[in-house]
């Protein structure tokens, strides 16, 4: 029994150890979002003497300038006003934990990150080129093997055969199986060959990557659709999810590159990368709010460890935390 004591408690400091290590990495991740964006906020509430409506009209401008987006600013700053009245707050310094909660509410989900089903996974990742969606992929891998999941690749972006090499090298890399064929093959067909081999072998997780397409064009987001229907039809009975990458750097361009691939494909969850690349840490907030789609993942560094799951209390914790 004191063994059983022993064990247990060497866990749970080991979870709290991983818990803070990643809690270390994520708010590491933000430091530049935290030092521009946040900094300028709370920068503000604290060196005004009172609350009147310049100061809410900076915080506007703010707001704007760090990727929140006006649909979202006007949201978060007429929230304050109004509880500003309502509560009778007269110090500028109250609001920054009001700014806050206000955070929290928006960002909050009932998702829990990417997670997998028994049996069959079939994760269908998009995104445009430069977004980071084929390192995603491979952080993704590696994550789940390293958890004991049998993990298998579908090279679907047949446009480039340096896409084709560059996936293979990664699951040459991590250890997984990759399905590939030649450069201009049809993507639905590798999909296709993916869905029986996963299926034959047990995988437990397919990743289907797909074209890095430029959004703007219409024959290149029918082909995506194509391997949506063709993943639908084949994988019938296993958990399917379509994964959105976008680059946090891309600001207000990402909402509406996520807009089109949500209206071709029908996006389940959004992998938001390059967060630690920028000062303008807002698109989080205006992803969540304009387009409902669950943010999934975010990505706060190079390793394997920095691609996060997305967890709202966590992330409001780590920009306010100096």
């Amino acid at each position: 029994m004191l063994n059983m004591f022993k064990k247990n408690k060497e866990a749970k400091t080991e979870n709290n150890d991983e818990k803070e290590g990643l809690f270390s990495r994520l708010k590491g991740g933000l430091d530049k979002t935290r030092s521009g964006f946040i900094q300028k906020v709370t920068g503000l509430f604290t060196s005004r003497g009172k609350i009147d409506d310049e100061l809410f009209e900076d915080l506007e401008e703010i707001l704007i300038q760090s990727d929140v987006g006006v649909k979202t600013t006007m949201k978060l700053v007429e929230e304050l006003e109004e509880i500003t009245e309502e509560k009778k707050i007269t110090e500028p310094e109250q609001l920054i934990d009001i700014f806050n909660e206000e955070l929290r509410q928006i960002l909050e989900s009932d998702d829990n990150g990417l997670e997998l089903e028994d049996g069959l996974n079939i994760l269908m990742v998009v995104g445009v080129n430069g977004a980071g969606k084929t390192t995603t992929i491979a952080k993704i891998a590696q994550r789940f093997k390293n958890e004991g999941k049998k993990v298998m690749l579908a090279a679907g972006d047949t446009f480039r055969a340096a896409a084709i090499d560059q996936l293979k090298t990664w699951g040459d890399r991590i250890g997984v199986k990759t399905i590939a064929q030649a450069e201009g093959a049809d993507a639905a067909a590798v999909a296709f060959d993916a869905i029986q081999s996963a299926r034959a072998r047990g995988v437990d997780l397919l990743i289907v990557d797909t074209a890095g397409r430029l959004h703007t064009q219409k024959n290149l987001m029918e082909e995506l659709k194509k391997v949506r229907r063709v993943i639908e039809r084949e994988g019938k009975g296993a958990n399917i999810e379509v994964l959105l990458v976008l680059d946090a750097t891309t600001g207000q361009n990402a909402i509406n590159q996520a807009r089109l691939f949500n209206e071709a494909v029908q996006v389940d969850g959004i992998a938001l990368t390059k967060l630690d690349g920028t000062a303008k840490g807002g698109i989080v907030i205006a992803v969540k709010n304009e387009l409902g789609i669950p943010i999934k993942l975010i990505g706060v560094g190079e390793r394997a460890e920095d691609l996060q799951d997305f967890k709202p209390d966590r992330f409001v914790e780590a920009l306010f935390n100096d």
